[in-house]
């Protein structure tokens, strides 16, 4: 069967229903990412599309999941995902032993399918590019374009599920964000949004990713005579204790490790930089300066000011690159 979206322009209930169980996998997840977001969400806005979509496309979940990723899921998920008329679609899927099930198929807001262990709630748009592989749950989350309520790992195990139409490998690596789009999620997002979500359990997957790239981003020249070793503490949030990272720069040679409590008076630090962990997010992408930071607060230095201000000198943090719109 065709898989050309076109076809919806006119179709009733009854064909985009038959539309989305014929069309096969690979064909649906092509015809989708060839198609501009204005012309998905004038197709997928059609009240006689929208319903037929989600649930065509949530069938075929597992014909274009990884095997291995679906086969470490274990849990219920609940999609909530708003219309372009304000509406909004809601499914809800189990995930066990390599399978997925629907709980319960609703369009009313306010459904609830029992026992979900997480909601993400979105737009019908990015719903589509996120399980057809072109959408990035992590940076949709972290921008605010997705809200993720309940068990955050297993949103984003969800999110990392797709593999790339006709081939093998995974459309998108979770565990590897690239740090320009996080800069860009960051700086789309809300002061409020961040800190919401550096409470929540996206925190660490965000915090070992920023700390583990850090190295790439230190100017060899700059630091090539630097002999420091600078702490930051991220402050306890929710039920999250603090986060501790050591930084050391010797002569060129960067190195990036996670702390203990207590390790400050023995791991030969000449600084710690404190502050809240969303502040060091706009540190690390190029949203907040360190000496804006001093001087607003945001950011409190423990032990020697110059050591730290000269590790500072020496990163160019990742900026957010310009807007550009989809085909």
């Amino acid at each position: 069967m065709s898989t050309d979206l076109d076809l919806l322009r006119t179709a009733d209930r009854e064909s985009a229903a038959a539309f989305f169980a014929a069309a096969p996998a690979e064909g649906l997840v092509a015809a989708v990412a060839a198609t501009p977001d204005d012309r998905l969400v004038e197709l997928l806005g059609r009240p006689q599309v929208r319903a037929a979509a989600v649930t065509g496309i949530l069938r075929h979940l597992d014909e274009y999941a990884d095997p291995a990723r679906l086969a470490d899921l274990k849990g219920s998920v609940r999609f909530e995902l708003t219309t372009s008329d304000g509406g909004v679609e809601t499914r809800g899927l189990s995930f066990a032993d390599g399978v997925i099930e629907p709980l319960v198929e609703v369009s009313a807001l306010g459904a609830d399918p029992a026992g979900a262990d997480v909601v993400l709630r979105s737009t019908l748009l990015r719903f589509a590019r996120l399980v057809t592989g072109q959408g990035n749950a992590a940076l949709d989350h972290l921008a605010g374009h997705l809200e993720v309520e309940g068990d955050a790992m297993l949103a984003l195990g969800v999110g990392g599920l797709f593999r790339v139409p006709g081939h093998d490998e995974v459309a998108v690596d979770l565990t590897a964000l690239d740090p320009v789009e996080v800069a860009t999620a960051v700086a789309e997002a809300s002061t409020d949004h961040l800190r919401s979500v550096m409470a929540g359990g996206f925190r660490p997957v965000v915090l070992d990713e920023v700390f583990r790239r850090l190295p790439d981003f230190v100017d060899v020249r700059r630091a090539s005579r630097l002999r420091v070793a600078v702490g930051f503490r991220l402050a306890a949030s929710g039920d999250l204790p603090a986060d501790r990272y050591l930084v050391r720069i010797d002569r060129g040679h960067t190195t990036v490790e996670r702390t203990e409590p207590g390790d400050d008076g023995r791991d030969g630090r000449d600084a710690t930089i404190v502050c809240e962990a969303h502040d060091f997010l706009g540190l690390a992408t190029g949203q907040l300066s360190v000496m804006t930071g001093l001087l607003r607060g945001q950011l409190k230095v423990r032990g020697d000011r110059a050591k730290a201000l000269q590790l500072a000198g020496a990163i160019d943090f990742p900026r957010a690159a310009p807007q550009r719109a989809r085909r």
